[in-house]
Parts: C-alpha cells; sequence; structure tokens
C-alpha cells in the first residue's frame, strides 16, 4: 500500500492557453478508497493520468509512498491502471490477458499460472480462463481487466470510469465487486467517475472536480451534507440543491428538506414556506414536486421537493400549499463568490 500526493499539479495544453488541471494539492490516505468525481471537463482523467505518468505534467510535483515519481515510468511507479474500454488482447484467452504483464516482466511461468489462478479466484472468474473475450459479457471482461491488473501487486489501483460501459443493473452489481475486492486485497485506490451514485456509494472520501480546480475533499457525506460552494451544492444531489437568492446570501435546501407543514416534528423553528405546485414526477418510493415559492424571504424562486410516495395529499397546480425547512437545512452561501458563508437570520 502507498500514500499518493501531488502538490500544485497543472496541466497546460495549447500552448500554456488551456489549463485541464490547474495546482491540485491531493493527498490519499494509505489503503483507502478515493472518488475524484466532476462534470465532463473537470480534469479528474487528466490527473489520473499524470499520477500515472501517462501525462506529463506542466508543473507540480507527484509522490507516491513519499517518494517523488515526476520522472519514472508508469511501470517504475508500480501502479495498475483499469481502463474504461477494458483493453483486453482479443486474441488471447483470459488467462492469456491477466498473465500478459507478468510475462513482460519475465515472470517465471509456474508463479504467472499461480497469480494468475489467484486472482481469478479472487475476482470469481476461474471458470473463464480458458475463453476469448469475445465470449464474454461486460462484467466479465471488466473482472478480468481487474485480475489482469492486480497480478503485479501494485502499490496503487488507478480505475478510470470502469463501469461505464455497462447496463446499469450489471453497473450497479459491479460497483459492489469492486468495493468488496478493494476492501480485501486494501490496495490504495484512486477512482475516476462522473457517476455521483458511484461515488457516493464506493468512496472513503470525495474529491468534487470542476474546471481543472479541486473544489472540496471529504466524506460522501460531508460533501452532500456540508457543501462547500454553489457548484457542489446543486452538482451532487438529485434533484440537485435547491439554491435562492436573498438580500443578504445565496441560500440553498435539499429538496428532501423542503417538507409539507407539520411534518418536521424534531426540527423546532421550522422556517415556513409557500410553495405554489407546478406539476410532479411519481418515482415509485417517492414523488418529486416542481413549483415556485411565495413570501418572504425567497418570493418568486423556483424550487423542487421530495416527499415520499407515502404523503398522499394531491396538490392542485398553480395554489399554494404551505411547507417548511428546518432551519438547521439551511446553508448560505456568498452572492459573489459562491463559497459558504456563516448563517444569516432570515424571517
Amino acid at each position: 500500500m502507498a500514500v499518493v500526493e501531488t502538490r500544485g499539479l497543472t496541466k497546460l495544453f495549447r500552448g500554456g492557453q488551456v489549463g485541464a488541471v490547474l495546482g491540485v494539492d491531493l493527498l490519499s490516505r494509505e489503503g483507502e478508497f478515493l472518488v475524484l468525481l466532476g462534470p465532463s471537463g473537470s480534469g479528474k482523467t487528466t490527473l489520473l493520468r499524470m499520477i500515472a505518468g501517462l501525462e506529463e505534467p506542466t508543473s507540480g510535483e507527484i509522490l507516491i509512498g513519499g517518494a517523488l515519481v515526476n520522472a519514472l515510468t508508469p511501470r517504475e511507479r508500480r501502479v495498475a491502471m483499469v481502463f474504461q474500454s477494458y483493453a483486453l488482447y482479443p486474441h488471447l484467452t483470459v488467462h492469456g490477458n491477466i498473465v500478459f504483464p507478468l510475462k513482460a516482466q519475465r515472470v517465471a511461468r509456474a508463479d504467472r499460472d499461480k497469480k494468475a489462478a489467484w486472482a481469478a479466484g479472487l475476482l470469481g472468474i476461474g471458470h473463464l480462463l480458458g475463453r476469448k473475450p469475445r465470449e464474454l459479457s461486460g462484467g466479465e471482461r471488466q473482472r478480468v481487466a481487474l485480475a489482469r491488473a492486480i497480478v503485479r501487486e501494485p502499490s496503487v489501483f488507478l480505475l478510470d470510469e470502469p463501469l461505464s460501459n455497462l447496463d446499469a443493473k450489471l453497473r450497479a452489481s459491479a460497483r459492489e465487486e469492486i468495493e468488496q475486492f478493494q476492501k480485501r486485497v486494501g490496495t490504495t485506490t484512486i477512482y475516476v467517475t462522473h457517476d455521483q451514485v458511484e461515488a457516493m456509494a464506493m468512496g472513503d472520501r470525495v474529491v468534487v472536480m470542476n474546471q481543472g480546480r479541486v473544489c472540496q475533499i471529504g466524506t460522501p457525506r460531508d460533501v452532500y451534507d456540508d457543501p462547500a460552494d454553489t457548484f457542489v451544492a446543486t452538482f451532487l444531489g438529485s434533484p440537485p440543491m435547491n439554491v435562492v437568492e436573498t438580500e443578504k446570501a445565496l441560500v440553498g435546501f435539499r429538496p428532501e428538506h423542503l417538507r409539507p407543514a407539520g411534518t418536521i416534528s424534531a426540527a423546532p423553528g421550522a422556517l415556513p414556506i409557500s410553495f405554489r405546485f407546478s406539476h410532479e414526477e411519481y418515482l415509485g418510493a417517492e414523488r418529486i414536486l416542481y413549483g415556485w415559492l411565495e413570501g418572504p424571504p425567497f418570493h418568486g424562486s423556483k424550487a423542487i421537493a421530495r416527499v415520499p410516495s407515502t404523503w398522499s395529499r394531491r396538490l392542485t397546480a398553480s395554489e399554494p400549499a404551505a411547507f417548511e425547512v428546518a432551519r438547521e437545512d439551511l446553508k448560505f452561501f456568498d452572492s459573489e463568490t459562491g463559497r459558504r458563508r456563516a448563517a444569516l437570520a432570515l424571517a
């Protein structure tokens, strides 16, 4: 296991005109599952490729296990990377794909076979060793790619959206498999995704990125419940956090915290809100209500409420209904910078 650290890591393209990664300082913990999360173009894959040694930084330092690795090749860094495409050799069997990096390192055949059997057993693909990639499902190919990575016994695993090619049902099961596998081997893992569900479900900590910069690093609970700025607040969550403008600041609250009046029994001092309903989405276990707010301090602001389907009341379009938000669930942001600020008194 090893700790991965970046210091002021920067990558510029087009002669320095385009910044893909801008001054990223990052420090993993030994054996943790660290997720890089952000929209397309946020710099997360470029950051991962620089850690792997596949992309040369414009400036900054990369340390693995306390050692500076900027000048080292990917093999010398002892990292293993699993790509979105899996990159399996179609003419080789599963066994041949798994042992390929060991053959390149001139490992003895007996040791290669032993390691391949160990990795295949760990990932439950021992019965597939004689098959070719074309004979495998997407989930099986993903496990073969993981097995090929772990036989090298790397100090760090780097995974670049390895589940994006799978359908929703298979992705959910594969997500659990990767998480359990990482806990078994205990190797420091950095995982890139744009899927917030993957990030929240798998990560010990989440690094939220936007436009080449790190917006916030924290546990899934930290980044969801206490977002550092309006980008994190609105990027995480489906539907996203309501962020409304007042005279003093931007005020945010999650859709699940905008509740029908009288349902917040555990939170004294709830802020009453008049919610004028326009339409809803029925999602089985819950109802997503769309509309806008009336009255001070949020008059005229659009808002979304999430209520359980067990709340049976039917709202009439364009007629106001009594809702409320617990004051402890309100988040305050600076109107100019979007950064979190101290709470303010609201009417």
